[in-house]
């Protein structure tokens, strides 16, 4: 049995100086499996915030647009009724290019489109617009389909369909009775 300790109290003494660079071997490979999951994290947050930013102003474009499509409504069914009255005639199809928007909006070019349609229901005259409004943060919107948009490009388009309706029989604006 005294030969047992003897070997056993040999072999411990030599294997720490066999063993003593296997730690700085297992510090290296921590330290660079470490910093790969520290790039792959920073990575990953510069991708989520250009995400985000990117969803922001996908809202904001959104909110340009509407605001678009509530300018060319206001303008199409003529609250101020300053149409003429007799006889029955309907606002022109309003279109054009919003780019003084303020606020939150100021970067936005809004690009309203409007196609109309008559039709009669009775002896009622219905005037249909539809209007379409496209917003984008680029001076010129919306770029062509062909072409490549830049980066950080955003764009939204809302498309309203609304009907005016003027009845000969009513007076005194021809207004259609609800």
């Amino acid at each position: 049995m005294i030969k047992i300790f003897r070997n056993a109290a040999r072999s411990a003494s030599v294997l720490p100086s066999q063993v003593s660079g296997f730690s700085l071997v297992t510090a290296i490979f921590l330290l660079v499996i470490l910093a790969a999951l520290g790039g792959f994290m920073l990575r990953f947050t510069g991708l989520q915030q250009s995400t985000v930013q990117n969803d922001v102003l996908g809202v904001r474009a959104y909110y340009a647009a509407r605001a678009g499509i509530n300018w060319a409504m206001y303008r199409a069914l003529d609250p101020d009724n300053a149409t003429p009255a007799a006889p029955p005639t309907f606002a022109t199809c309003p279109a054009g290019t919003l780019s003084s928007l303020s606020g939150s909006l100021a970067p936005f070019t809004v690009v309203v489109g409007c196609e109309d349609f008559d039709a009669t229901e009775a002896n009622r005259s219905v005037h249909i617009y539809r209007i379409t409004a496209t917003a984008c943060n680029q001076a010129a919107c919306p770029v062509a389909p062909a072409a490549t948009p830049p980066t950080g490009y955003v764009e939204r388009s809302v498309v309203v369909t609304v009907a005016k309706c003027k009845d000969p029989t009513t007076a005194p604006r021809y207004e259609c009775a609800p």
